[in-house]
């Protein structure tokens, strides 16, 4: 290739559109909440087998001591139901630590309780139409929820953050977590 004037220029405009977007990229992936910090409040609707007539849910309607509120992008995929089925084999584990897992997408309501039904899932799965608690939580990457997880303690307070974890293993690494800090 022959270097001119014009070849210089589309190269400078390249480089200088592939660095923004690559800086938009890593800059959307940095979180602004973090360990120690009240986890921000919601009021969503969601579903339960457990509880199938509550309709809308919030941190203070779970009685146990810890909250694992784990967000992810969408209901009936591969993904995301491992990482549900994960959550849901070790359900009993979680209990003896005393840790309720909510999952938090942007699924409707009715997908929730079809999810729940069909993977006999026994977990508390919220809605977030919009993304707005996701974006509280800097887990929103339109259209859809990124996969990160925030563990909350009773007070509210924010004591671990996972980014872009995966589903096949993380699961277990937060029961891991959860015993690690009651010792």
């Amino acid at each position: 290739m022959k270097l001119n004037k014009t070849n210089i220029i589309g190269f400078c405009i390249f480089l200088f559109i592939s660095l923004s977007y690559s800086y938009t990229i890593y800059a959307s992936g940095i979180n602004k909440l973090s360990i120690g910090l009240n986890a921000p409040k919601f009021n969503l609707k969601g579903y339960s087998s457990n509880n199938p007539k509550k309709d809308v849910w919030n941190l203070d309607d779970i009685n146990s001591y810890w909250k694992v509120l784990y967000f992810y992008p969408k209901d009936f995929t591969e993904g995301c139901t491992i990482e549900a089925k994960k959550f849901n084999n070790l359900s009993s584990k979680f209990k003896e630590v005393d840790a309720t897992i909510i999952g938090i997408s942007n699924d409707l309501l009715d997908d929730h309780q079809s999810f729940c039904e069909k993977e006999d899932l026994q977990l508390i799965l919220l809605t977030d139409e919009g993304g707005n608690v996701s974006k509280k939580y800097d887990s929103w990457n339109y259209p859809y929820s990124k996969r990160n997880t925030f563990l909350v303690d009773n007070n509210g307070i924010i004591k671990y953050i996972w980014i872009g974890v995966n589903p096949a293993r993380h699961p277990q690494e937060v029961l891991d977590k959860i015993i690690d800090l009651e010792v």
